[in-house]
């Protein structure tokens, strides 16, 4: 019989692509990890790695094994939920992954009522982009994750978790107070603030931009939206923003509606092995009404 532990490094080596990204994962030494992989190699009697520059592929057999593997690690782990679940109290650790803007206008409620009403659970949380935040809920990174996307660009789907709406999230045009500009049309003179290139946020707002016939002058580039706020507020850009992001304080400068009332869909994702996890359903449901 092949060792879980070893199947399920081969698994990571699948879904991270190198050794060293396995070991940091785990925190394990690359060398431990392609020790407990040569063992696995005898186990199962055939070659399963093979040199590629300063790194290794996954032969044939090794990524069959490899999908095997993941069915085991998901029947275990719907195991542990089973067991979990016949506790009439939650608790554990629960790994959570959010975005900023989300992690601003939910966590401090959600936070607080988890520890009123589950004070049993461990809340773990990392603000992470959402895209790589969703990959590595498939790989067991985190357990949940709270997640977005912009009308017309889903997000990268993985096969094992399952989407819940959490909440839809209107974006607006953001201009500073004195503006004159009463549509996106009336704006391609104006600078931008914009997250990164790669962000989902920016292809969408260049997307919108384009579509009312102009390329926006992006002069400013920041992955935290707060930046953006103060820009605005301060008269020195325009830009699009969600609502979420002065949940619970008043807007900056003028909030306009864009042509179609864009909104982004924030939801919740969990691997469905272990999605019935009390812990896990406790701290969803707790977000869920939060967000409401």
């Amino acid at each position: 019989m092949y060792d879980v532990r070893r199947l399920r490094l081969l698994k990571e080596l699948a879904d991270r692509g190198t050794l060293a990204e396995v070991a940091a994962a785990l925190r394990y030494s690359p060398s431990s990890v392609s020790q407990q992989l040569d063992l696995l190699e005898r186990e199962v009697g055939v070659p399963l790695l093979v040199p590629a520059g300063r790194g290794v592929l996954l032969t044939p057999e090794a990524q069959a094994l490899a999908v095997r593997a993941g069915e085991i690690l998901a029947l275990l782990e719907r195991a542990e939920t089973e067991v979990a679940a016949r506790s009439e109290t939650a608790t554990g650790v629960v790994r959570l992954a959010i975005f900023q803007s989300a992690a601003l206008a939910l966590l401090p409620e959600t936070l607080s009522r988890m520890a009123q009403d589950h004070p049993a659970v461990r809340v773990e949380v990392v603000q992470h982009e959402p895209e790589a935040a969703l990959r590595r809920t498939a790989t067991r990174d985190f357990d949940l994750v709270v997640a977005e996307q912009y009308p017309g660009h889903a997000t990268a789907w993985h096969e094992g978790l399952d989407h819940r709406p959490l909440v839809r999230d209107p974006v607006r045009l953001a201009l500073p107070a004195a503006s004159p500009v009463r549509d996106l049309r009336d704006a391609p003179p104006l600078p931008w603030v914009m997250e990164p290139r790669g962000a989902a946020s920016r292809h969408w707002a260049e997307q919108q931009c384009r579509l009312a016939g102009f390329e926006p002058d992006v002069r400013y580039e920041s992955a935290d939206l707060e930046v953006h706020m103060r820009l605005v507020e301060s008269g020195n850009a325009v830009a699009l923003l969600p609502d979420l992001v002065w949940s619970g304080r008043p807007a900056p400068g003028r909030m306009l509606v864009p042509s179609g009332a864009p909104e982004r869909e924030v939801f919740t994702a969990a691997r469905r092995s272990g999605a019935d996890r009390p812990a896990v359903v406790a701290l969803r449901e707790t977000l869920e009404a939060a967000a409401g």
